[in-house]
């Protein structure tokens, strides 16, 4: 297959042959991201069972609590691409960490379902807020002709948090109890402020990112909203429809089926999770996204597949590994693309699209996947998540084979126009 050349080429980049992909920043930087989503994955899959609990809430009440947290993010990654135009970005990072480390802390301490709701929305602000800019300085470090590969290691801090955040946040509610979890993600999420000091290496600094240590305001102009980044934002929130019910009804399922120890499906998934986001970097960036995207949504739909028909520790592994396989390469593919497509004033807007499909894919699926595992059960509901998938893979397709006619009936043309000059 040849390669999609059509979204390879950032406007105003410019060739950067000797520099280095990892620098103190970009290390330093990754790990903040890794911990800060190990905060959100250690609690967000406990929450359901807590709910029930502690408020005998029902079935809707419970996946509100992942709902109004993903809809408050995605608000506030709207508000944050404008005020990194107006407001020290270092500023609004500390205030997000700051927000998310202390609601953490106080998740035990409410005593009525309202008020529960009520954190979870002011936490999404704070996640917001940090999820949004922690990715853009990143993205400004890296060297344009690397996109894709250090995209693909920068995101797998989020597939790994994503994978044995919710085994270990699970082990330690089960052992220590819900007060001595929230505690846990809190001193997670305050590990963040320290370790961001090490970003602030002079010598790392490019013109167009600051280290984080900069308070100097980014640039005045207001960039344009990219069409572009349409697709590439609708392709991440049906996956992320699929990921919401591993996260939301994996516990019920395991339950369901009498699989015991069902959490272990996010441990083997990251195992597949990290052999296989090297390699989709590198694929990326020489051949393209879509030579990417197509086969991985066929994984994570054989997977579904697979799941929904698990009665076994061996098949619910299956599953694990080659969704792995397919989430692992999917998400930087698709968040790479989308900052190939960007001018480097449009990142903020660009990661801030990729994270606000994720979460509204999140939110969405844990309310769609919910009414069809209420309706039906939940080998059916992981059915209709592959459904989900064969719509993204058949997309995929459409996409890709549309933008190869456009593509030849330009060559057509310029073809003509030089024979007839």
């Amino acid at each position: 297959m040849q390669a999609d050349q059509s979204n390879q080429t950032i406007p105003g980049s410019r060739h950067e042959p000797d520099k280095p992909l990892w620098t103190k920043s970009f290390i330093a930087l990754t790990a903040c991201f890794f911990l800060l989503f190990f905060n959100l994955q250690m609690l967000l899959s406990s929450f359901s069972s807590y709910a029930k609990d502690q408020f005998l809430a029902s079935d809707l009440q419970a996946s509100l609590v992942t709902s109004v947290f993903a809809l408050a993010a995605i608000a506030t990654r709207f508000l944050t691409a404008p005020l990194m135009r107006l407001v020290s970005r270092s500023f609004l990072l500390v205030t997000g960490l700051l927000v998310a480390t202390v609601t953490t802390a106080l998740y035990s301490a409410p005593d009525s379902y309202g008020v529960f709701l009520a954190l979870r929305i002011v936490y999404g602000i704070g996640f917001g807020l940090a999820s949004t800019i922690l990715p853009t300085l990143v993205s400004q470090i890296i060297p344009s002709r690397r996109m894709g590969e250090g995209i693909g290691y920068f995101g797998l801090s989020t597939s790994l948090a994503m994978s044995i955040g919710p085994v270990i946040g699970l082990n330690v509610m089960k052992q220590a109890g819900f007060g001595t979890l929230t505690l846990v993600g809190a001193a997670v999420a305050a590990l963040v402020l320290p370790i961001l000091r090490f970003s602030r290496s002079g010598s790392e600094r490019v013109r167009s990112a600051p280290s984080i240590a900069a308070t100097a305001k980014p640039l005045s102009s207001k960039p344009g909203f990219n069409r572009r980044l349409l697709f590439p934002a609708l392709l991440n929130f049906i996956l992320s429809i699929t990921y919401s019910g591993l996260l939301s009804y994996l516990a019920l399922f395991g339950d369901f089926v009498h699989i015991e120890q069902v959490g272990l499906f996010f441990l083997f998934n990251a195992v597949t999770i990290i052999l296989i986001r090297p390699v989709s970097g590198k694929l990326f960036d020489r051949r393209g996204h879509m030579t990417v995207l197509l086969p991985a949504g066929v994984c994570v739909a054989i997977s579904m597949l697979l799941l929904s028909q698990a009665t076994s520790m061996p098949i619910l592994i299956a599953s694990a590994l080659i969704y792995g396989l397919g989430f692992g390469a999917i998400q930087p593919t698709i968040q790479a693309w989308m900052l190939h497509s960007s001018a480097q004033e449009q990142y903020g807007t660009a990661n801030s699209l990729f994270y606000n499909s994720t979460d509204f894919g999140v939110a969405i699926g844990a309310i769609v996947l919910g009414a069809i595992s209420s309706a039906t059960n939940y080998a059916v509901m992981y059915l209709y998540s592959a459904g989900f998938m064969a719509m993204f893979v058949l997309l995929g397709a459409v996409q890709h084979l549309a933008a190869r006619k456009r593509e030849r009936e330009h060559e057509l043309n310029k073809a003509e126009g030089l024979s007839m000059s």
